[in-house]
């Protein structure tokens, strides 16, 4: 089940690969993401001494979770990734030009799970075809309908 999408990453990049990762959260995170009081709009993730982190996501703390605690909303998050795809997602950044962008998070047997997306950079010329197709997508399907 899905908590929160992150739609601004598939309008401005190619995503080539997804991989799920693990988020290490405090206790008022995750009572906050459960209450839905979470953005990934301006996130990414970025390496940093041997792990990578997701920046910039935005968990707003519920007033009656975080009493004894002062939360940080924007604080660096660290995702839990096995070596291999580690390696193979900063092979690819490295050297072939991608980037890494949240997905979106998710719940995966009780647990809080992250996806991330290998991703390029999508031009202003692929953005607007972008557009065009999934508008021709919506009128083709209004058009089958009114026909039937």
């Amino acid at each position: 089940m899905s908590i929160a999408n992150n739609r601004k990453a598939f309008h401005d990049y190619f995503i080539e690969e997804q991989i799920e990762a693990g988020l290490v959260l405090e206790g008022w995170e995750v009572k906050a993401i459960r209450a839905g009081r979470v953005q990934l709009k301006e996130s990414y993730i970025h390496w940093k001494r041997d792990a990578f982190y997701l920046v910039g996501c935005h968990i707003t703390a519920l007033p009656e979770a975080s009493t004894h605690v002062k939360p940080d909303p924007v604080r660096q998050r660290k995702l839990l990734l096995n070596r291999r795809e580690m390696n193979k997602l900063i092979g690819k950044t490295e050297r072939a030009g991608y980037t890494i962008v949240p997905l979106n998070l998710h719940y995966q047997r009780g647990f809080i799970k992250a996806e991330i997306g290998l991703a390029k950079g999508k031009k202003q010329h692929d953005k607007r075809e972008s557009a065009k197709e999934a508008d021709w997508k919506r009128e083709k399907q209004r058009l089958m309908k009114n026909a039937r």
